[in-house]
């Protein structure tokens, strides 16, 4: 799991506090330097040894460990175990099938409460969560052991193949990426930790509620932000699902009207599977209840023979054997155009470097707030400023160490599973 690049969370926090502490003891039983936790703690969690430091240093001026019982938002419920775990859990899971060890929910368990004893989960409740995730309780070559669905590793397979098939032997790309996505922030968005007389406590200066939400729409290529490309509105709601204030008419005036006159032709779009980026085109396949006129005309339409003496369910039975599949509104307007898209495989944040870009923008915000609608706005120019070429080529290039890793891992792990991810 890395966290570089991500604003940091309450609880992103008190795992480094809690792994660096763990290292610690058994720093302190090997007889090693204190530089060995530190360095151990940023690389178990793909962090700057600095990051690990400051964390640590606000850690001890506070004396206290970051609060488990922080307020919650308002509007749809968290789940208990936050998603912010899905990529170590995942890392969990693969590195013992990749050993061909056997991993449990008990075991996933132990594991997340050896990095912070906070998270002592239920295993009907990890057990929810992984099913969620996409993991599942099956038996490979060797043992039975918790691992990935096969619909998650296919997904993963087709996408990482379409992501190598557009690499040179070099490792250039023959056509442009270019990664989209969208996100939010709230004008009340700001650090956790600050300095405060201790009988005031830290939230005396700080407005109560979580202020406007801004939704912001944008793109990044390997030379950074797409021009002209961010939209940035205001949200109706200020909690629950972001998602909920896009839909199919906003989203598709953005990707016609400020994407694609501004990335280069023949590109590659890549996105995720939010349900307005998969709208289909109307859909005039046969119902259920059709009559049989409809659905004889619909066989005569695709040219595909019938006989007079089929009844009406075997007509609509022959009709679903030659059912299309689904077309998406959206790759149908990038096709016009010269275009494709691909879209990430489900449970993999870690695959859209642009996410990293979120959590850059986010911490200059958080950094830079005075609880102002007026300031806000005008900080939001500076914090996409904070995301330069640079800043891209790098977290590109860290994606594409994640791709490889999973590709090479899958196929390992697919010699103690069995799951045929070449055919895929």
């Amino acid at each position: 799991m890395s966290f570089q690049g991500r604003e940091f969370t309450q609880g992103m926090k008190q795992l480094v506090i809690n792994l660096k502490q763990f290292n610690d003891i058994e720093r302190r039983e090997k007889g090693l330097k204190a530089i060995w936790s530190i360095e151990q703690t940023a690389k178990g969690l793909s962090i700057g040894e600095a990051t690990v430091r400051r964390l640590m240093a606000e850690y001890n001026k506070n004396k206290q460990n970051v609060p488990e019982n922080y307020s919650k938002s308002r509007g749809k419920p968290e789940y208990t175990i936050p998603n912010d775990l899905q990529s170590v859990v995942r890392h969990y899971i693969r590195s013992q099938n990749l050993g061909g060890q056997h991993v449990s929910i008990e075991l996933v368990r132990d594991h997340l409460s050896k990095i912070n004893p906070a998270y002592e989960f239920p295993t009907t409740t990890i057990w929810r969560a992984l099913s969620r995730w996409g993991f599942t309780y099956g038996t490979g070559k060797r043992r039975s052991a918790l691992k990935e669905r096969d619909y998650v590793i296919l997904a993963r397979r087709r996408y990482l193949r379409q992501k190598r098939l557009n690499r040179k032997p070099d490792g250039t790309l023959i056509r442009p990426e270019v990664y989209l996505d969208e996100t939010f922030v709230n004008k009340n968005h700001s650090n956790q930790f600050t300095w405060y007389f201790g009988e005031d406590g830290p939230d005396v200066n700080k407005p109560s509620g979580k202020g406007e939400r801004l939704i912001i729409v944008n793109a990044i290529t390997i030379d950074g932000w797409v021009n002209n490309a961010a939209l940035v509105f205001e949200a109706k709601k200020k909690t629950g699902d972001y998602h909920g204030q896009m839909d199919w008419n906003k989203f598709s005036r953005w990707f016609s009207e400020r994407l694609l006159p501004n990335i280069p032709r023949n590109s590659i779009i890549i996105m995720d599977n939010a349900s307005y980026h998969n709208t289909v085109e109307e859909d005039t396949f046969p119902k259920s209840n059709s009559n049989k006129d409809y659905l004889r005309k619909w066989l005569d339409d695709k040219t595909i023979p019938w006989g007079k003496d089929l009844l009406k369910a075997e007509l609509y039975a022959l009709c679903k054997t030659f059912k299309p599949k689904p077309e998406y509104k959206i790759d149908k307007i990038a096709e016009a155009e010269g275009l494709s898209i691909l879209r990430t495989p489900q449970y993999h944040p870690e695959l859209q470097p642009i996410e990293i870009c979120w959590g850059v923008v986010k911490n200059y915000m958080a950094k830079h707030c005075d609880f102002t609608l007026n300031k806000f706005r005008k900080n939001l120019p500076l914090a996409f400023s904070q995301v330069t070429s640079k800043t891209c080529r790098k977290v590109v290039a860290m994606t594409i160490i994640e791709e490889n890793k999973f590709w090479n891992e899958d196929g390992k792990i697919d010699e103690n599973q069995g799951i045929d991810v070449n055919n895929s």
